[in-house]
């Protein structure tokens, strides 16, 4: 089954149960999906689709920030809320000694001797770790891969 027909079948059963915080999040993930489809003039795959969902919940953890140095907690609750049903539609998380694993591989295929590779190794290990791995961390841990020993 394909995430975009399982997000479809999710929101036919938020209906029927009237759960509506989270109808209105996944119509949002719906309507941000056919956006970027339409934009692209594309049928998006799960891939595009997960990395929609990325962006989604990246852009509601920042408003989680703003929200809290604002002392708006009633805010902060409903994105949260949003957070935790965008997350069920990704793939599992790696562990942390996982993604240094796939790290040091990507090191050694593309033969990255130094900082000035950082870009080789990050457009590799970004296609295999999509969605499955924080890219900030991913980053730190190349940077310390590739820095002079």
């Amino acid at each position: 089954m394909s995430l975009k027909i399982r997000i479809n079948d999710d929101m036919k059963a938020a209906m029927r149960a009237r759960e509506a915080d989270r109808l209105g999040t996944i119509r949002l993930l719906l309507a941000a999906i056919k956006q970027r489809e339409v934009d692209d003039r594309v049928e998006l795959d799960d891939a595009a689709i997960t990395a929609v969902i990325d962006k989604m919940i990246k852009q509601r953890k920042d408003s989680i920030s703003q929200f809290e140095q604002a002392g708006r907690d009633d805010l902060v609750a409903k994105e949260k809320a949003e957070v935790d049903v965008l997350t069920i539609y990704m793939p599992a998380q790696l562990s942390e000694a996982e993604v240094a694993a796939e790290v040091q591989k990507a090191v050694a295929e593309t033969g990255a001797a130094g900082p000035q590779d950082m870009g080789k190794v990050m457009g590799m290990v970004k296609s295999r770790l999509a969605g499955r791995a924080d890219m900030t961390a991913v980053s730190a841990l190349v940077k310390a891969a590739l820095a002079p020993k």
